[in-house]
């Protein structure tokens, strides 16, 4: 059966569960090397047994500058190179406008917005022509929410790197896109939205 990710090397952050664990899985059966991060190190186990002996997981915080070079030089010194990164880590919880904290803005933009730009940035001397680069943006990005400002806000941020790093990119042949989910059923969804209004398998 062909596998036309056959010799490509692949980075999911956020690979240990929800959408990056299946999108993960997906780029291994068509035939990817596929590196995943997480920051707990038991669901990255459990991550690595489910896709196979294709994967490597790093623990790793994308808001913290220091993890991610220390994916980048693994990835480097094991590989020599990266043909896709899909920044997809990132998270977030709901708060009414009047009980927004410093805490909940820096944890959301973190991760969302600071750690999406520099896991893009630092990837950049490992890819090459016909690489490409996927970020996991959301349908807030582009419509109001109640009580979910801060997550939708960092979202829209996400969009339109997406939009202003095709241009940037262009010269140098990488390929940037981003995904825009709905309320899929994964752990990270938790009690954020009712169940009947999730989508997707369990």
């Amino acid at each position: 059966m062909s596998k036309p990710l056959s010799d490509k090397i692949a980075l999911v952050t956020g690979g240990s569960t929800g959408i990056g664990l299946a999108s993960a899985q997906e780029l291994a059966a068509q035939g990817a090397k596929v590196y995943i991060t997480g920051r707990r190190q038991q669901e990255l186990d459990a991550a690595i047994a489910l896709i196979g002996s294709s994967a490597k997981g790093i623990r790793a915080d994308v808001s913290r500058l220091d993890d991610l070079d220390k994916v980048y030089a693994q990835i480097a010194e094991e590989s020599g190179r990266l043909d896709i990164l899909f920044a997809n880590a990132g998270g977030g919880d709901m708060l009414p406008l009047g009980a927004i904290t410093e805490e909940h803005f820096d944890r959301i933009f973190g991760i969302n917005v600071r750690g999406v730009l520099f896991t893009v940035q630092k990837a950049l001397p490992l890819l090459g022509a016909g690489s490409s680069i996927i970020l996991t943006a959301s349908t807030v990005s582009v419509k109001g929410t109640a009580n979910f400002s801060v997550y939708s806000a960092s979202k829209a941020a996400v969009r339109n790197f997406a939009r202003s790093w095709a241009l940037d990119l262009k010269g140098r042949g990488i390929r940037v896109n981003v995904v825009s989910p709905g309320p899929v059923k994964t752990p990270g969804l938790g009690e954020l939205v009712a169940e009947e209004e999730r989508q997707g398998p369990v």
